[in-house]
């Protein structure tokens, strides 16, 4: 323990009793951790129910309204019965996937924690808190039929006439989901969090939060908040982001982020980018005193989480190593834990090099103060974006629940692609050595096993 820190910041410990996931070629939590455990590559090229290639890619990464990359993590169908919700299967095509599979997820943590539907529990005190960030599926299509003037005036002045443009009108707007009642609620990335507490019946706060990559994590930051003040004694927390659809691609092509070669290596010498990808991580959580005494399943606890800014930098999109830093000290001093025993570190580990050298350098520099310093390569670090790509809102919830299932079932597992590391981190002479294998993770004499976690989002969050 820092001995700066006084007994009173120490932040009550938090405990993950239910886990409930969708994730690339792993349509539930057992699938997923067979896929860590085994180290299987979850990443594919783009479905033809996401985007045409044939319509949007091109190798030349300035071609304008194209993509250079045509790979990712793509979730698999999941059966929906909207009944079983009660949603009336007239309002599906106006209600984002995100909403729907959601709920899914959500009812599956439960089932895992011990609170299905028949359980008994205060609904009036469990809250639902869920990192959700960016535009939803049915934005762009519902506001790209709003293009008519802009149709009929390029029509009118081609010569086309009257009744013809008014039919090829048509035909374009009939290709995009229409305008209905329940589209505004079905558009709204909030309603993800409200309506699991709609049709599960919650009482307690429900919420998104909305930090770029780090949203799954900063809405953990908030359901933590939730217990340690009492306002919930039991949260649902997490994150969700189910469609990388071409406008998502577009986005991340354009800032050049995405990997030309389709592949995610994680603090590799040969990392050139990184890849989307989609999933739901759902946390079922309670405050540890309350898990115990329930007799709860608890799979990992949570001791400290911490949070920064990188306040004024050169650009919105660099990451800051010494913001990176000010975060992790933060989280291991709420702890009142020395980060010489950590075991494991899930790192946001992107793949881009500038990402993933300034996050090796921030946590080079708040571990290699510690106790461990001269006992080099004890810590091992992984990114399972390697497996499934950058779930982006979801990417510190896949994180979390990783490192809580290495906890849990006392392995750790392999990170992919990542078997020679960027010579510039100096990986030899750090506490670090990179995860490339699977192994068996017994705890020090002194400690019990322990994981940390990171996520990071554009504006230094």
């Amino acid at each position: 323990m820092n001995p700066d820190v006084s007994k009173s910041s120490i932040m009550p410990a938090v405990a993950i009793i239910g886990i409930g996931c969708l994730f690339p070629k792993s349509p539930g939590l057992k699938s997923f951790w067979q896929l860590l455990l085994h180290g299987k590559d979850a990443i594919t090229e783009v479905p033809e129910s996401h985007w045409s290639p044939a319509d949007f890619f091109d190798e030349d990464p300035k071609k304008p309204d194209h993509v250079y990359c045509k790979r990712g993590g793509f979730l698999s169908p999941a059966p929906f019965d909207p009944s079983r919700f009660g949603i009336p299967p007239s309002t599906l095509e106006a209600t984002d996937t995100s909403q729907l599979l959601g709920l899914l997820v959500a009812r599956a943590a439960l089932e895992d924690a011990g609170y299905g539907e028949s359980s008994a529990f205060d609904r009036d005190r469990t809250a639902v808190i869920l990192g959700v960030t960016g535009t939803q599926e049915l934005v762009i299509p519902l506001g790209a039929r709003l293009g008519h003037p802009v149709w009929r005036k390029a029509l009118n002045n081609a010569g086309i006439e009257a009744d013809a443009t008014e039919k090829i009108i048509s035909d374009i707007a009939s290709q995009y989901v229409s305008w209905q009642e329940s589209s505004f609620p079905g558009l709204l990335g909030n309603v993800v969090a409200g309506r699991i507490s709609n049709r599960l019946n919650f009482g307690g706060t429900n919420c998104v939060v909305d930090a770029a990559c780090a949203s799954s994590m900063s809405a953990v930051n908030h359901a933590i908040l939730e217990l340690e003040t009492r306002r919930a004694d039991m949260v649902i927390t997490g994150g969700v982001d189910t469609l990388n659809d071409i406008f998502m691609h577009m986005c991340f092509s354009k800032s050049q982020i995405l990997s030309p070669t389709g592949d995610v290596r994680p603090f590799s010498k040969d990392a050139d980018g990184t890849l989307l990808g989609e999933g739901v991580g759902l946390m079922v959580m309670k405050r540890l005193e309350d898990a115990e005494k329930a007799g709860d399943r608890i799979y990992a606890v949570i001791r400290g989480l911490g949070s920064s800014s990188d306040g004024r930098s050169q650009s919105i999109y660099a990451p800051n190593s010494d913001g990176q830093a000010s975060a992790l000290r933060r989280a291991y001093d709420r702890a009142g834990v020395d980060p010489a025993t950590i075991g494991l570190v899930e790192a946001h580990g992107t793949g881009t090099r500038v990402g993933d050298e300034v996050e090796f350098r921030a946590l080079t520099q708040v571990f290699a103060g510690t106790k461990s310093n001269g006992r080099k390569q004890k810590c091992a670090i992984g990114s399972v974006k390697s497996m499934i790509g950058h779930t982006k809102a979801a990417a510190g919830t896949a994180g979390l629940i990783k490192a809580a299932l290495a906890l849990h079932h006392k392995t750790l597992p392999p990170t992919l692609k990542a078997t020679e590391p960027d010579p510039k981190l100096n990986v030899a002479s750090s506490p670090f050595y990179i995860a490339s294998r699977i192994r068996p993770w017994f705890s020090a004499f002194e400690t019990p096993r322990r994981s940390g976690v990171s996520a990071f989002g554009f504006g230094g969050s």
